[in-house]
């Protein structure tokens, strides 16, 4: 193998494409090119055995498959993930994840085989009741003025850059108080990024109860349960909510604020967080 083939071999795959268009605007067409974002299927598989299978922004894999593995519940504790390696092949991306082998053998039982779409929500559970986990109840967490919240949304816009250049992917923040935005990562899947978003912060030896999720996507049920399955107390969407994810809000206690906008916000969950 040449040093070139070698190093195409070893770098990571991009993470959008410059495609030839037609672009028709009032009337008029031009040929030209736009950059589009790019989805390749991911396997998780903990030790060599397959989970799951999602399409996803291939980047930040290693935060993906940590946070993953404990927004899922897979494991209790961030120490009993033990390793994770990220094989890339020709037309997709396998994940290699090992744990304690009490939570491996927790996990063959709850095994699902399924293809995940970037729209999907409790797609891939064979059973109900291993989709619709009911987390414990968060901690305190932290508070935030309405003042800072909206620095963050303004914020948000500038650290973007998969979407700016391809207008098409999700984001997830994490935000400290005092601090603003210090995580941010992206993917097609709106569940991925803020799987990615958690394995960072866990990664990188950060508190889930020491600031909150910024989302761009709407609040559908499973993002409330991943944030407060890793002890997140505070969820924040640009979009909407859906009924199901405010009941569990509700019911597990977590502040759950969407249609966060430049000049507005509607919170439909425990208020007390937001000053």
């Amino acid at each position: 193998m040449s040093a070139e083939a070698a190093a195409q071999a070893h770098s990571p795959p991009a993470v959008s494409a410059e495609v030839a268009i037609e672009r028709w605007t009032l009337g008029s067409t031009v040929a030209t090119t736009d950059q589009v974002a790019e989805e390749l299927p991911v396997a998780l598989v903990y030790h060599d055995v397959p989970h799951v299978v999602m399409l996803a922004t291939p980047a930040d894999l290693e935060d993906y498959a940590v946070g993953f593995t404990l927004s899922e519940g897979l494991v209790l504790r961030a120490d009993e993930i033990r390793g994770v390696e990220v094989v890339a092949g020709a037309a997709s991306i396998d994940v290699k994840i090992t744990v304690a082998w009490e939570r491996f053998t927790q996990l063959l039982q709850r095994r699902r085989n399924l293809a995940g779409r970037t729209g999907c929500g409790l797609c891939g559970a064979e059973r109900a009741e291993d989709a619709i986990r009911e987390p414990a109840q968060v901690p305190q967490g932290i508070s935030i003025t309405a003042a800072e919240l909206h620095a963050a949304i303004a914020d948000l816009g500038t650290r973007q850059p998969i979407n700016a250049r391809t207008g098409s992917v999700h984001a997830a923040a994490w935000v400290v108080p005092g601090r603003g935005i210090v995580l941010v990562r992206e993917d097609v899947g709106r569940h991925n990024a803020l799987d990615k978003t958690i394995g960072a912060l866990v990664r990188s030896g950060g508190d889930c109860a020491g600031g909150y999720m910024l989302i761009t996507s709407r609040a559908s049920y499973e993002m409330v349960q991943k944030c407060a399955t890793v002890g997140i107390a505070l969820l924040v969407a640009l979009s909407a909510p859906t009924a199901f994810a405010v009941r569990l809000a509700q019911r597990c206690g977590l502040t759950l604020v969407a249609f966060a906008r430049a000049d507005q916000h509607v919170v439909y969950a425990h208020p007390q967080r937001l000053k």
